[in-house]
């Protein structure tokens, strides 16, 4: 086949560790034709913004535009409208391209005729915490049964990691919505599929994604995943699952056990009424839960070392009990509508003060 010119775009922020090797995965792509690569740069508190000025003038291919917001819809958007061609290719700061990427991508997009097709988030982690949470993002007991986090045969889906998209499609569908801070892509793709076009997953496609370096990043990020897929539920009610439904169920079910038990024991201690004391039993939810995510990890797990084996209780813990918390605390506010479109940001989005992290 004849393989078109691709722009690949990059939202970036406070990537000082990941950015070089991430470009240079994007660079090294045996692409048959002509590709280039456009890295969004928002506010960042290390030396994010001097590699990429570096590495942009070192690399003919690489242009860098500035994302004042920090926002990722809104990077998107501005590399976009920098971007020269008519094949739009996403990647993340946290992720690798793999060798035939491009190549392999292109030919699904002109294969199947999709609108946009994505394939595997491939979490792999570094440190021993960081394989945990690799673990938990490719298992069903840590994410579900999403086919891009696990895997699964080649088809239409509702959505897919990162994307490569006909621009076109992007254009026609209004580009990202700068007041979607998370779940941004899922949006966009809601809105391409509305109208008329599909979202293909393909397992060959597959990225490596470097997960979250401790319990205190990890906890925030998907922290915000709850809340803003509480945005989707609550837009899109159409699209509730048990997947999405039950991180805010166990969270709830945990935290009114957990008190509730803690009540009891404060009785205890104080010599309270007899009545009082036995709501020291509502601690099995709790200590359920526990058991629970631990059997887990050792039925599941069995071919992990056994110190990433240790840490997946804890991780799965981590990522269930901050989304539930999340979606539960999501104010309906949340969601802010953005006129922005392609290129073109709005003047909110321009005065904005920096939001979101990549």
């Amino acid at each position: 086949m004849e393989y078109p010119p691709v722009s690949v775009v990059m939202p970036v922020r406070n990537e000082e560790r990941h950015l070089a090797e991430a470009v240079r995965h994007v660079l090294g792509q045996d692409y048959p034709g002509e590709f280039e690569l456009v890295l969004a740069v928002g506010p960042s508190g290390d030396r994010t913004e001097q590699i990429a000025r570096d590495l942009a003038a070192a690399q003919p291919r690489l242009t860098v535009v500035p994302n004042p917001t920090g926002k990722i819809p809104a990077a998107l958007n501005a590399a976009v409208g920098a971007a020269r061609h008519a094949v739009i290719a996403r990647m993340d700061g946290h992720a690798l391209m793999p060798p035939g990427y491009l190549a392999t991508a292109v030919a699904a997009l002109a294969e199947t005729g999709a609108a946009d097709v994505g394939g595997v988030m491939a979490a792999v982690g570094v440190t021993t915490f960081g394989q945990a949470v690799a673990w938990a993002m490719t298992s069903k007991a840590g994410v579900g049964s999403a086919a891009f986090h696990t895997g699964g045969g080649a088809g239409p889906v509702d959505s897919v990691y990162l994307g490569i998209y006909h621009r076109e499609a992007i254009e026609r569908a209004g580009g990202w919505d700068e007041g979607m801070l998370r779940a941004e892509d899922w949006d966009l793709n809601y809105r391409i599929r509305a109208g008329g076009g599909r979202i293909w997953f393909t397992p060959d496609l597959r990225v490596t994604y470097r997960p979250r370096a401790s319990v205190r990043t990890l906890v925030a990020q998907y922290f915000h995943y709850g809340r803003w897929r509480r945005v989707i539920v609550r837009e899109h009610p159409e699209t509730a699952s048990f997947r999405y439904l039950a991180p805010p169920v166990a969270a709830a079910l945990v935290t009114v056990g957990l008190m509730t038990g803690l009540a009891g024991l404060a009785s205890i201690a104080a010599g309270g009424p007899v009545a009082a004391q036995w709501l020291t039993a509502a601690l099995v939810i709790p200590l359920g839960y526990l058991a629970g995510v631990t059997a887990v990890a050792a039925a599941l797990a069995r071919g992990v070392p056994a110190k990433v084996r240790a840490r997946i209780p804890l991780v799965l813990a981590a990522m269930h009990m901050a989304w539930g918390a999340g979606f539960l605390t999501s104010p309906r506010g949340l969601h802010r509508k953005s006129d922005a479109r392609v290129g073109q940001p709005d003047a909110a989005t321009e005065s904005a003060a920096p939001a979101g992290a990549e």
